[in-house]
């Protein structure tokens, strides 16, 4: 009798750290206030939201009727960062999601929108176009409203095929804050502005 209380003991116990380890996904709400941080105020009500379900599939939680889409923290990674950028971006960023799906890596992600955006299968904006990030720590996030404190903003303004040439930017920062083009030259250039050194 006493090897199977044991064995039920153990087994108790293994449950309850399964639980633990699971997925916590905070209610769409809380989910939608986060993620709309990184947005100016006037623009956070009308975003289209991604986020989360309780399954932990990312799932639109609203559809927006602006120019944003906003993403939610990703529950599975070290820290807050939530992204709000222009609906002229949805075909890229969602592919890339399909793609991070499929399990695809950076490099893999890179070269197969690279080869679709030259053949006309993704389209970017012809026009420089907005992204918007705001990041901080597990420890300063508030689960029970979705307020960040002491939070990072970074700006990334999608510009295809931009050189440092063709905009005058260097191609890394010279002193902190201020723009710099990243990836010149790619389908992925875009001008970083950010808190860098």
């Amino acid at each position: 009798m006493k090897p199977i209380l044991i064995s039920f003991f153990f087994l108790f116990i293994i449950c309850l750290e399964a639980q633990e380890g699971q997925l916590k996904i905070l209610p769409a709400k809380i989910q939608i206030n986060t993620a709309v941080l990184p947005a100016p105020e006037e623009d956070r009500a009308d975003a289209m939201v991604y986020g989360y379900d309780e399954q932990g599939k990312l799932v639109v939680l609203r559809e927006g009727t602006n120019n944003l889409v906003c993403l939610c923290d990703d529950p599975t990674k070290e820290g807050i960062s939530v992204s709000c950028y222009s609906k002229k971006l949805e075909p890229f960023m969602a592919r890339g999601r399909e793609l991070s799906a499929q399990g695809k890596n950076f490099k893999e992600k890179r070269e197969i929108r690279g080869e679709e955006i030259a053949s006309g299968k993704i389209k970017m904006p012809k026009e420089p176009s907005m992204m918007y990030i705001f990041y901080g720590t597990d420890e300063n996030y508030d689960k029970t409203t979705g307020d960040l404190k002491d939070g990072k903003f970074r700006y990334v303004i999608y510009t295809p095929f931009a050189t440092t040439e063709s905009t005058g930017l260097p191609s890394k920062p010279h002193a902190p804050g201020m723009p710099w083009l990243m990836d010149p030259g790619t389908h992925r250039a875009h001008i970083m502005v950010g808190p860098f050194n």
